[in-house]
């Protein structure tokens, strides 16, 4: 079990960080348009790039966790990256955090502790 809850956060903060990579590549971009200059940005911007090996990572990572473990006992793991995405935001994008939000990451994590405690096997 612990090394299923160890590849999950794995692929949890691959994917994170991932779209935080993705998310400021696309700001640094500019405004969208159909030429050759904007392209050439995309396909130049270093952020971009490690997005899509952090990408490819976590894909890498899940394809040897669904050939190990119950799909339904993983899958439900993945929502580590909720508390990752909700402090990568906060750290890096200096997003709030409501208490809502707060509320519902920790009602979801709740969640993901019974069903790793749901091992019968």
């Amino acid at each position: 079990m612990f090394k299923l809850i160890l590849l999950c956060l794995l692929q949890s903060v691959l994917v994170v960080s991932a779209q935080t990579l993705l998310k400021i590549s696309v700001e640094l971009f500019g405004t969208f348009s159909f030429t050759w200059t904007y392209f050439r940005t995309v396909f130049t911007t270093w952020q971009f790039f490690l997005s899509g090996i952090f990408a490819v990572s976590s894909v890498i990572v899940w394809m040897y966790v669904l050939k190990r473990y119950e799909f339904s006992l993983a899958y439900p793991m993945l929502s580590i990256s909720y508390i990752i995405s909700l402090l990568s935001g906060y750290f890096i994008f200096q997003e709030t955090i409501t208490p809502t939000r707060l509320i519902g990451v920790l009602i979801i994590m709740a969640g993901v502790i019974l069903i790793a405690m749901d091992t019968t096997k």
